[in-house]
């Protein structure tokens, strides 16, 4: 599968203190598996759900970030997690880890779970 071309928007899945956090500070490293690898895990609309669902399932402190492209620069590089899925990430400027800035959000919303899957006003018409 080829790298997708770049969405006007990416989304982040934040818990409700990263979320604090970033309104806060006005950034963010993200959580341990973003600080160990040195990039903000991200998704396209149409794989926030499956990501949801391999790495969230139980939790109900989410918000779904809808973050603006074209404020992340070079600093947002897609790469292969399997033979069929390229995820982005964001590194920041020559991949130096820079935080993801709050300046970038174009919007947050609450994640609820509804009927076992998990929902929000961002996520209507997504793919699952």
């Amino acid at each position: 599968m080829a790298k997708p071309a770049v969405q006007a928007f990416v989304y982040r899945i934040s818990t409700a203190d990263e979320w604090a956090q970033l309104q806060r500070t006005g950034g963010t490293l993200g959580g341990d598996l973003d600080r160990s690898t040195g990039c903000i895990h991200l998704s396209d609309l149409s794989q926030v759900k499956m990501t949801l669902k391999n790495f969230f399932l139980g939790r109900n402190d989410l918000y779904l970030l809808q973050v603006d492209t074209s404020k992340l620069s070079d600093g947002l590089v897609y790469e292969a997690a399997d033979d069929s899925n390229y995820f982005p990430h964001f590194y920041g400027p020559g991949r130096s880890f820079a935080p993801l800035q709050l300046d970038a959000v174009i919007k947050a919303e609450k994640i609820v779970l509804v009927n076992h899957d998990f929902t929000c006003s961002v996520l209507d018409g997504a793919e699952p």
